[in-house]
């Protein structure tokens, strides 16, 4: 008997690593929780919200899909910061089995193109137009697909709706297909390969953006001072740093409200992810008067 038998695995199990790139905001982050039915990755309307390379994963009976939210390519404001988000986005590419390439539905620019110039030959990508359900003539989809398809040698392309999860199921069967034969390399219960702290920053993260909204600093950064996992309870005690006095007030708000209801919304979306209630603290801190240094921010586990 080999390997893959005794360990339960169908002799054709397939599994391997899918990337998801595309501009800013193209919806990568949304079609990933979509797929594997649990949200890993923080949405917003805000681009450049996704800074780390974060795996999202599901299994099935004969399939391990592992795939990869990359930070939209930055092609405006190239600091260091996009620099190194470019850099990942790159190397994710060159060492993926299969590329998902997001395009909106009835637009591509310049920066889609910066992207597309950046997927290896080698590697089997699928064209992906997202938000179809915002376009009311369908039928304009074929031929905006078909001038995108004379760029590049996709595999094949779906438009999809990730929020009606619109052909979702078409897209993993043409994904499978393209997946190596191989043994999981997850357990079947995994679902990211980030850490609960990783993904209680995160969430507290995603409830700044959505409630702050353009007055958000990106120098905004939250850390996790302390978390306890029990049996029964876990307790989250979370600074978000800011850099003056003024992003503190507006993080708070009005007698305290908007810190109010980014709790609440933040705690119930960590009861969902961990799986047991949760008490969460939250502060709002000027970096001057705590950690504003690297030295500070690596003794926390921030890079």
């Amino acid at each position: 008997m080999d390997a893959a038998a005794d360990s339960g695995v169908r002799g054709d199990f397939r599994c391997g690593y899918i990337a998801i790139v595309g501009r800013p905001n193209v919806g990568k982050s949304t079609l990933m929780n979509e797929l594997i039915g649990a949200k890993v990755s923080i949405t917003s309307r805000k681009a450049q919200t996704t800074r780390h390379r974060i795996m999202g994963i599901q299994t099935d009976d004969d399939t391990q899909y592992i795939y990869i939210d990359t930070p939209g390519f930055q092609t405006r404001h190239v600091n260091p910061l996009n620099r190194n988000l470019n850099k990942t986005v790159s190397a994710t590419l060159r060492s993926s089995d299969v590329i998902l390439f997001l395009i909106e539905a009835g637009t591509f620019g310049p920066a889609d193109q910066e992207v597309l110039s950046l997927i290896p030959k080698s590697v089997p990508a699928i064209l992906v137009i997202t938000k179809t359900d915002r376009v009311k003539d369908k039928s304009t989809l074929f031929s905006f697909s078909e001038g995108i398809a004379q760029k590049h040698p996709f595999a094949t392309i779906i438009p999809v709706s990730a929020r009606k999860r619109f052909q979702l199921r078409q897209l993993e069967e043409e994904i499978r297909g393209l997946l190596p034969e191989s043994e999981p390399i997850f357990s079947a219960d995994d679902v990211t390969d980030r850490s609960e702290r990783f993904m209680a920053a995160e969430i507290v993260r995603e409830k700044i953006f959505r409630f702050c909204g353009d007055e958000l600093p990106y120098t905004s950064t939250v850390v996790i001072e302390k978390f306890e996992r029990k049996s029964k309870l876990c307790r989250v005690f979370a600074a978000i740093l800011v850099e003056r006095n003024t992003h503190k007030a507006m993080m708070i708000g009005h007698k305290g409200e908007r810190l109010k209801s980014m709790s609440t919304e933040a705690r119930l979306d960590m009861e969902k992810m961990f799986g047991l209630p949760v008490y969460l603290e939250i502060w709002v801190k000027v970096k001057s008067g705590w950690a504003d240094n690297e030295a500070g921010l690596r003794a926390y586990g921030y890079e």
